[in-house]
């Protein structure tokens, strides 16, 4: 899996607890996977057809820098499978993990197409 991006956990992402707001967290990661999906699938018409059991396994502070990593996990002829892991850049302990999440290429109409990711030999 490779590591396509970081943030630096600002106070404002913060919940009350003073640790990374959850729902910020699943908010970059589904635009991460989108675009990392886009690049895979060669189209910027896709939308977020699933996400699997999400497993929140440690959190981030403020002042901690997070990184996104993500993998192809199955290429099909109108979607794309991406797993996704964000963890903490300096220490690498896992902050969540994601097994699962389904994106599809969707033509002008609105309606499922085959996208160009090849089915055999994606790049991750």
């Amino acid at each position: 899996m490779k590591f396509y991006s970081r943030r630096v956990i600002k106070p404002n992402d913060l919940n009350p607890s003073n640790v990374l707001f959850g729902g910020a967290l699943l908010s970059w990661i589904d635009e991460e996977a989108a675009i990392f999906a886009a690049c895979q699938m060669k189209t910027q018409r896709l939308v977020t057809k699933f996400i699997s059991e999400i497993n929140f396994t440690s959190s981030a502070r403020s002042g901690d820098v997070i990184e996104f990593g993500l993998s192809v996990a199955h290429v099909g002829r109108t979607s794309l499978t991406v797993k996704c892991v964000v963890r903490n850049k300096v220490t690498h302990e896992s902050i969540i993990e994601i097994d699962k999440m389904v994106f599809v290429a969707m033509s002008e109409e609105g309606v499922p197409e085959p996208h160009g990711a090849a089915t055999e030999s994606v790049a991750a």
